[in-house]
């Protein structure tokens, strides 16, 4: 599998893949299902957010997004969604490390990831791809401004020390 930039014709495909309105809350945070393939491609508009599909030929299997913060010299990892039939083989861990290492070859060294607390298999895969979670009185700071308390999570750099964050990440 390789990993591309999102096109315009991949947002239709993506968006069909959540299967019930309590997965694309779990997915994106939106009230609305199924989410129209117009929103997918509109969510690419935004400057700082960087939509990739990790395909197999040219058939997508799983979607993500790299939101970049110059300004806190950040990145974190965002909607990242696997097709239903490809789900708990290993392509959502897949993803989100060839996510990440975009986002270091970009020169971010610090990556975050913000979870529903409910999606038990995104927290697994998340964790198998070398993410773990910031410290808990930091995550309670950056949880103030949302609508749901999200785990956070961090790229667990070897050489640092790992789960812990300064700010809140920004998309």
């Amino acid at each position: 599998m390789e990993l591309r930039p999102f096109a315009v014709a991949d947002a239709a495909t993506v968006a069909a893949w959540p299967a019930s309105a309590g997965e694309v809350a779990l997915w994106c945070g939106l009230p609305d299902f199924p989410v129209a393939a117009r929103v997918v491609a509109e969510w690419q508009r935004d400057g700082d957010v960087r939509g990739h599909v990790l395909v197999e030929g040219e058939r997508p299997r799983a979607y993500g997004e790299v939101w970049c913060d110059e300004e806190e010299d950040e990145a974190e990892l965002a909607r990242i969604i696997v097709a239903p039939g490809f789900r708990g083989r290993g392509v959502g861990r897949m993803l989100v490390r060839g996510l990440a290492e975009l986002a270091l070859r970009a020169g971010y060294t610090e990556i975050f990831m913000r979870v529903h607390p409910r999606n038990a298999a995104a927290l697994r895969c998340y964790r198998g791809a070398g993410f773990l979670p910031v410290d808990p009185a930091l995550a309670a700071e950056w949880n103030a401004p949302q609508p749901v308390g999200h785990v956070w999570l961090r790229r667990a750099d070897e050489g640092a020390g790992a789960g812990v964050g300064t700010r809140a990440p920004t998309p």
